[in-house]
């Protein structure tokens, strides 16, 4: 049905014959390759005959149409309408060719060749040069983690500050004076105290600790200081506070925190106790001792002596007891999840009746105290926050006696214990009433203390 390329472009006087049907197959030729595909695909044409084939079809375009006209019932057409047809028809042949010469494969393979291309200069930006991006994307990595760690630490840092500097210390200065300063000593020690244990403070005054003038003494000659640490009530100014503030105008023994007293706060106490008094005293050791414990000064003072030299000394009874996960008994551990499986115990601790811990490892406390986390005892407490340090843990036997005879056995023979209580009682059992007689018993004598050379 279709008339070859090869005739139209080499047969151009198609129209001038007398066949009328010939010169419309031209122009349905023409149409069909224009707006069906598929007739592309019929007509394969060498690049060499492209330029005589474009000429042959404007050709015969424009002689088409007239041979029709002429054709037609043998009328006569205007001049204009000639002008108009070829005209028309020489665009028409145009688009139409511009059509025609669009090979198929030639599609195929711009396309293939721009995919490529594309392709390539996609795998250039990627594979091109992994050492730069990868390079790129550890710096980018490093410097989000450095402003994340600055961040951290000048977020702690502003905390520690504004409750440490602006708070603590602050208050601590208007009690001793506008004019305070950082003061030498060998060892501060903090006795924990409640409001409800006045006696219990005065069982101590009236044995293992001086009163008055010899514990300012003991202090200024000896670079022993002294404290019962408590803070206040949940009323501030209320009748509890004004029991401690009578009790220390009386005897001038009490380091006052700002804290919230409360059995299940112990340690936040603690906490605070340290970043408290490493603002006040430059000492060598600090020292927490509960108030229901008998203490020897001189005894505790010289063990302490023998670790001067040596840096982040942690020192106490050291024991590992069960993690107590039932709810309602005493020291329920509301954590105890995190030490592993039911059953479980803690790591290695110091009881919390009586420890010891050097100037580096109280002022790493007292620098981190925000972000140091607080489980349900304070013994526990302190052993986690020391626990992934480069600490030497000293297990002292001497500072966990047992009340008499043991504790007594051991002073007859020349081994003063530095502290003695009740395992069963985490104290002296009735502490108040035995005071004295465990005083007398395993007592170093009141003059030890004095003749003690740091």
């Amino acid at each position: 049905m279709f008339v070859p390329i090869s005739s139209i472009a080499f047969k151009h006087k198609l129209c001038t014959q007398k066949n009328n049907l010939e010169c419309l197959l031209v122009f349905a030729n023409l149409f069909l390759m224009k707006f069906s595909p598929r007739a592309q695909f019929k007509f394969k044409v060498q690049p060499s005959q492209r330029k005589l084939i474009l000429w042959h079809y404007i050709v015969s375009l424009c002689q088409g149409p007239l041979c029709v006209i002429k054709k037609m019932r043998g009328k006569q057409a205007s001049a204009k309408t000639i002008l108009f047809l070829c005209i028309a028809c020489f665009l028409a042949g145009t688009l139409f060719t511009g059509q025609m010469w669009t090979s198929p494969s030639s599609n195929h393979e711009s396309i293939a060749l721009s995919t490529r291309l594309d392709s390539g200069h996609k795998r250039k930006i990627i594979e091109g040069e992994p050492g730069d991006v990868i390079e790129e994307v550890t710096k980018t990595h490093q410097a989000i983690k450095s402003l994340d760690k600055a961040i951290s630490t000048l977020g702690m840092e502003l905390t520690a500050s504004k409750t440490t500097s602006q708070t603590d210390v602050n208050h601590l200065r208007q009690q001793h004076g506008s004019n305070h300063s950082i003061q030498k000593a060998f060892v501060v020690i903090g006795i924990n105290t409640a409001f409800s244990s006045k006696k219990r403070r005065d069982s101590i005054r009236e044995t293992w600790l001086p009163n008055g003038d010899k514990l300012k003494e003991l202090e200024k000659e000896k670079g022993i200081v002294v404290r019962f640490m408590i803070g206040h009530s949940a009323t501030p100014g209320s009748i509890l506070d004004q029991s401690i503030d009578e009790e220390e105008a009386e005897h001038n023994d009490f380091l006052r925190l700002n804290h919230v007293e409360g059995y299940h706060e112990l340690s936040s106490k603690t906490r605070l106790f340290f970043s408290t008094v490493t603002s006040m005293w430059d000492a060598d050791f600090y020292v927490k001792i509960d108030d229901d414990i008998h203490l020897n000064l001189g005894k505790l003072v010289t063990t302490l002596a023998k670790y001067r030299s040596r840096p982040r000394i942690y020192i106490g009874c050291m024991k590992s007891g069960p993690v107590l996960y039932q709810k309602g008994v005493k020291y329920h551990e509301a954590e105890y999840w995190k030490f592993g499986e039911e059953g479980n115990k803690y790591f290695r601790h110091a009881t919390g009746q009586l420890y010891a811990i050097s100037r580096d490892l109280a002022d790493y406390i007292s620098n981190n105290w925000p972000i140091l986390h607080r489980y349900a005892n304070e013994d526990v407490s302190l052993g986690a926050w020391l626990l992934g340090l480069e600490v030497e843990h000293v297990d002292e036997r001497s500072m966990c006696c047992a009340t008499p005879p043991d504790c007594e056995w051991k002073a007859r023979a020349g081994n003063v214990c530095v502290a003695s209580y009740d395992w069963k009682c985490s104290g002296i059992c009735k502490s108040v009433e035995r005071m004295k007689d465990v005083h007398k018993a395993c007592g170093e004598g009141d003059g030890a203390v004095w003749n003690v050379e740091i």
